[in-house]
């Protein structure tokens, strides 16, 4: 744990934190329970004790902004084709080694937070670009709580929902808080084995475990899972299938699974990307085992990327690379063909963002 002056600048008191017999504060956002004296920061680099308190030090500001379909988040149940405002700011509690953001959420350092936008600008920059939602993401949110939850008390005034993308690898009273004001989220269950949540992410899998059940039956947000599969590592059928056992019986059949596949990078350059073939193999054991919704991700695969009614197994919702192409919806979510229950936050219509990615600045 060291210290960083530059970020000083940006704190703004945090929460979530006790003092210790033995001077330290404790902080209690996540299971980390980071143990500072004056100066540190914990292991995600953005919260620190300065002051004699813990600072959340990159308060309203941003690694940059940017317009986004929400299925690329992936959130396939939530507004389908809708835009969504997404920033992420620096830092993370986690230490996967395949980290695909790792010039982010690796990130001491505020030379990457370029820009700034304070909660209410957020939210007026969403209304003005007929965004949807405001997505936290590229790094994890949970390490920035409190601007999240400032925006998205902002975003709920404005009657803009908030999406939070995490790996879960929070406390139980600080989630509370966090989920309370989230409308949506796609939590990364990384694997099924302590092993590689140890060995690959320097965390452990019980919490994340404990997060995905709290959200899906204590709370109104709507929730959509995420597994990157990595040759050799978590993608044996075996784990597959204990993994959808667990989702079926624990959190139930509707929660949209989404396999998506690794490309070498970070500190696991040396491993092959995740063929086609493996993730149409998971995505067989996760149906097989009773899953409704189960989706191909970073593969362009139209089959695997669509909605099927669940009883009936007709396309609902047809999709491409981003683009919604077929959308057999009625006005409550029901399937056209049987009448059968869609699971998820529809609008009478779908949006038709497709897949634009449109970066913007935001004036605040």
């Amino acid at each position: 744990m060291g210290h960083n002056s530059t970020l000083a600048k940006n704190q703004h008191p945090g929460r979530y934190w006790h003092r210790l017999h033995d001077g330290r504060i404790q902080c209690d956002l996540c299971p980390r329970e980071c143990r500072l004296k004056e100066g540190q920061q914990g292991m995600c680099f953005v919260r620190a004790r300065h002051n004699d308190q813990i600072q959340l030090m990159t308060y309203g500001r941003s690694s940059g902004f940017c317009i986004d379909p929400i299925e690329k988040k992936p959130l396939y149940h939530f507004l389908p084709g809708t835009p969504v405002l997404s920033f992420g700011t620096a830092g993370c509690n986690l230490a996967c080694k395949f980290c695909q953001n790792w010039g982010i959420s690796k990130s001491s350092e505020t030379h990457a937070l370029a820009d700034q936008a304070s909660p209410q600008g957020l939210a007026q920059a969403a209304l003005e670009t007929g965004s949807r939602s405001v997505a936290f993401t590229y790094n994890d949110p949970v390490i920035f709580l409190e601007y999240a939850v400032d925006t998205a008390m902002a975003c709920r005034e404005a009657g803009v929902k908030s999406v939070a993308v995490s790996a879960g690898y929070i406390s139980p009273e600080p989630r509370g808080e966090f989920f309370r004001y989230m409308d949506a989220a796609n939590i990364d269950l990384k694997a099924f084995t302590e092993r590689f949540y140890r060995k690959i992410t320097g965390s452990h899998l019980a919490p994340v475990l404990d997060t995905l059940q709290w959200i899906k039956h204590e709370s109104d947000t709507w929730l959509e899972i995420t597994t990157l599969l990595i040759p050799d590592e978590n993608d044996s059928n075996s784990e597959i299938e204990a993994m959808c056992q667990w989702i079926a019986n624990e959190l139930g059949p509707n929660v949209p699974l989404h396999f998506t596949a690794f490309h070498p990078d970070y500190k696991m350059g040396h491993k092959p990307a995740t063929s086609l073939q493996t993730l149409l193999r998971a995505h067989h054991i996760a149906k097989s085992n009773g899953l409704n919704y189960v989706y191909t991700g970073n593969v362009r695969h139209p089959e695997t990327d669509s909605t099927y009614c669940h009883n009936c197994n007709k396309p609902v919702i047809g999709r491409d690379n981003y683009q919604l192409t077929d959308w057999q919806l009625n006005s409550n979510g029901d399937c056209r063909y049987c009448g059968t229950q869609c699971a998820g936050v529809f609008e009478e219509q779908p949006g038709n963002w497709g897949p634009k990615r449109v970066p913007l600045r935001i004036e605040n």
